[in-house]
C-alpha cells in the first residue's frame, strides 16, 4: 500500500512541477509537450487533486484554467469508466447527460449550416443569420445546466473538501458565457454583411462557442460527474434533485421521477399542516396543482428577471409547453423576429407605462385571446408578468341568456 501511495505522491509532485514550469514561462513549447505526454499516464483523480492544491497554494485561477484546457485536449476520450456507478433514470446525473445529448444535437445542426455558407448568395445571408440566431438561442439554454452545477452540485462537493475543481469549472462556464454573448452580439447586427465576412465571423466568433460547449461536455462526463458519483451520498443527490426545478432544464424535459431506494424522504412542509398558506386561505399541494390545471385558460408566469418560472398544465393546452422552459429567459422562448415585441411589453410593464397587453388570433380554426398582465406587489413594485391564453371560439357564439340549470355536454 505504501508503494502505491508513494507512486501517487511522486506522480502528483512531478505533475505540479511541470505545471509550475509552464507558468513560469520556462521553454513553454518543450514543457507543454512533456506535460501532454505525462498527463496520459496520470489518473484523472490525481490531476484534480493537483489542481486543487495549486489553487490553495496561490496559483492564479486563469493559469489553472489554461492547464485545464491542456488536460482536456489530452484526455478527450481516453478516460475509461469501467467501474463507474450505474446511473438510474431521472437521477440528476442522468439529466445532466441527457441535456448534453440535446446540446450535441443543436451543435450538429449549427455545423451543418456552417457547411452551406460557401454556396450562399448575398441575398440569402440575412435569412441564414436568423436561422443561426435561433440555434444559438437554444444553445444559450446551457446557462440553466451550468447554474444547476454552480448552485446545487458544487456546494455539495465543497462540503466534502473538494473546492479546486468547482472553481476551475465555474471559470470555464464563464468563458463559455462570454463566447455566447459575443456570438449573440454578432448575430444581432442589423447591417448587411457579405458571405466572406460571415465566414470570418464563423471562424473567430461562432465556432469557438461550439468548441467550448463540447469541451465542457467532455469535462463533465469524463471527470466531474464520475467524481461526484463517487463522492456524494444518495441523500445529497436527492436534495439536489428536489431543488433542480428552481433552475429549470436545458433543452430536455425529464420523463422519469427519481427517489433513492430504502431512504425515507420527508415531505416539504410549507405550514403547520403541509399547506400553502395565503392571505385569504390555503391549499394543499395537490389542491393547488389541480386548481391551476383546471382553469379554463393557460397560465404562464415570467418573473421580474424575465425567466419563465411556472406554467399550468391543463389537459387541453393551446400552445405546447414543456418543463425544459422553466428558468429560461423569456426572450429566448420566442422567434428572433418577434423578440422586439416581447422586449417592448416587458420594458413598458417594468417602467409602469403599461400594465396589460392583449392580442387575438385565429389558430387552427380557434379564436384565441392572449393577454399579458403585469404583476405588481403591494407597493407597486414589478414582480413579473402573467400570460393568459384562452380559446374563446365557443363563447363568441353565445346569444341571449341562460338562467336555468343546464349542464354542458362537454
Amino acid at each position: 500500500m505504501s508503494e502505491l501511495i508513494n507512486n501517487s505522491a511522486k506522480r502528483k509532485e512531478l505533475l505540479k512541477h511541470l505545471i509550475l514550469q509552464l507558468h513560469s514561462g520556462e521553454a513553454p513549447d518543450v514543457v507543454r509537450k512533456r506535460l501532454e505526454e505525462y498527463l496520459r499516464t496520470v489518473p484523472y483523480n490525481e490531476v484534480v487533486e493537483v489542481e486543487q492544491e495549486l489553487i490553495s497554494e496561490g496559483l492564479p485561477e486563469e493559469e489553472v484554467l489554461r492547464f485545464c484546457d491542456i488536460h482536456t485536449a489530452v484526455l478527450d476520450g481516453r478516460i475509461e469508466q469501467t467501474h463507474a456507478k450505474p446511473v438510474p433514470a431521472g437521477h440528476p446525473v442522468d439529466t445532466f447527460k441527457k441535456e448534453n445529448r440535446e446540446l450535441e444535437k443543436v451543435i450538429t445542426q449549427v455545423r451543418a449550416l456552417f457547411e452551406k455558407v460557401p454556396g450562399l448568395e448575398a441575398s440569402e445571408v440575412k435569412g441564414f443569420l436568423l436561422k443561426l440566431k435561433a440555434l444559438y438561442n437554444a444553445l444559450s439554454d446551457v446557462d440553466k445546466h451550468y447554474r444547476r452545477k454552480e448552485y446545487l452540485l458544487f456546494p455539495f462537493l465543497e462540503k466534502h473538501g473538494i473546492t479546486g475543481p468547482p472553481k476551475v469549472m465555474w471559470g470555464k462556464h464563464d468563458e463559455t458565457r462570454e463566447l455566447l454573448k459575443a456570438a449573440h452580439e454578432v448575430l444581432d447586427i442589423q447591417e448587411e454583411i457579405s458571405v466572406q465576412d460571415l465566414c470570418t465571423v464563423i471562424v473567430y466568433t461562432l465556432e469557438p462557442v461550439l468548441a467550448s460547449l463540447e469541451g465542457m461536455i467532455m469535462k463533465e462526463e469524463e471527470i466531474l460527474l464520475p467524481m461526484c458519483m463517487d463522492t456524494l451520498t444518495d441523500i445529497e443527490w436527492y436534495q439536489i434533485y428536489q431543488q433542480t426545478l428552481e433552475f429549470g432544464f436545458c433543452l430536455y424535459d425529464p420523463q422519469y421521477k427519481w427517489q433513492p431506494e430504502d431512504i425515507q424522504v420527508g415531505e416539504v412542509s410549507y405550514s403547520g399542516n403541509g399547506n400553502v398558506q395565503l392571505p385569504t386561505g390555503s391549499f394543499s399541494i395537490d389542491e393547488l396543482t389541480a386548481f391551476f390545471n383546471l382553469l379554463p385558460m393557460d397560465i404562464t408566469f415570467v418573473d421580474k428577471d424575465d425567466r419563465v418560472k411556472f406554467f399550468s398544465l391543463g389537459p387541453h393546452r393551446i400552445f405546447d409547453r414543456n418543463r425544459a422552459i422553466i428558468g429560461r429567459s423569456v426572450q429566448l422562448c420566442h422567434p428572433p423576429g418577434s423578440v422586439h415585441v416581447v422586449e417592448q411589453i416587458l420594458n413598458d410593464f417594468k417602467s409602469g407605462k403599461e400594465s396589460r397587453a392583449a392580442f387575438w388570433i385565429n389558430f387552427k380554426g380557434q379564436f384565441i385571446y392572449i393577454e399579458y398582465i403585469a404583476m405588481r406587489g403591494e407597493n407597486g413594485e414589478y414582480l413579473g408578468v402573467v400570460e393568459c391564453t384562452q380559446d374563446l371560439t365557443a363563447l363568441r357564439k353565445l346569444e341571449g341568456e341562460q338562467r336555468l340549470l343546464s349542464y354542458s355536454s362537454h
